[in-house]
């Protein structure tokens, strides 16, 4: 089931972040932890993200906006490295990751503004590596937090999705080495699904091209409505279903 079911869903989660820049990571990771253990799921979904986001910045690298990437790379490694030791003593379950993902779905409504946040000031683009990476490493994505860094910039649609999706690999780079790690020192028998993540990556790539091509048709103004919409309620969704796991 799984061989079948993970390329359909990466090709349409790649799709969402293609147009967008995030949404398409939270329906893959819900996805992965229904059908998977928690770390087993945490790396899946980071090889595959790794993929997807590595495809979209290459689409897009004329617009990177490297100043904020090398604070924000920064900022991933340290939080990696405090994260790894917390972790081995502590790991998230189903339950709290479906809820961590509806408070990141539901972050979109954070006044950001008023926090007058803005990525391209190095402080803020190292302090948006700690608060991304960390939440990642607990919910397994965190797209909408790194948003709130964005909303002040100056920056049109291509360099938002350009320089996110660059700084997305980092975090889930971070993911994949952590919690790889911990499935090889608890030796808990999780297995990775080998023949779906490679059935997966294509689709991927293909998802993330549709997207892309999307993307360039919209307006800035678009970009930014569908975007705080669709991660709301999908967001909403995985909050009501960890809550009722309780």
């Amino acid at each position: 089931m799984l061989t079948v079911a993970l390329p359909i869903i990466a090709f349409f989660t790649a799709l969402l972040s293609g147009i967008f820049g995030m949404a398409g990571g939270m329906v893959l990771m819900g996805a992965l932890v229904l059908l998977l253990p928690v770390s087993a799921a945490f790396v899946t979904h980071g090889i595959i993200q790794i993929v997807s986001n590595g495809w979209r910045t290459w689409l897009n690298r004329a617009d990177i906006v490297w100043s904020i990437i090398g604070w924000y790379a920064f900022a991933s490694l340290a939080t990696g490295i405090a994260f790894f030791a917390l972790l081995i003593e502590w790991q998230p379950d189903r339950t709290l990751v479906f809820i961590a993902l509806g408070l990141v779905g539901l972050s979109v409504w954070m006044p950001a503004k008023r926090f007058a946040l803005d990525a391209q000031r190095p402080p803020h683009a190292f302090a948006s590596g700690v608060l991304v990476t960390g939440t990642n490493l607990v919910a397994g994505v965190a797209g909408p937090l790194l948003d709130i860094f964005f909303v002040r910039t100056t920056l049109t649609r291509h360099q938002i999705v350009a320089t996110k999706a660059l700084t997305q690999v980092f975090a889930h780079l971070a993911k994949i080495l952590i919690y790889g790690a911990l499935l090889v020192m608890t030796a808990c028998g999780a297995t990775l699904p080998w023949l779906a993540i490679l059935l997966a990556i294509p689709l991927t790539l293909l998802g993330t091209r549709v997207g892309k091509a999307v993307l360039d048709r919209m307006s800035d103004a678009s970009f930014l409505g569908w975007t705080r919409w669709i991660v709301s309620l999908i967001g909403l969704v995985y909050l009501v279903r960890g809550l009722i796991a309780v």
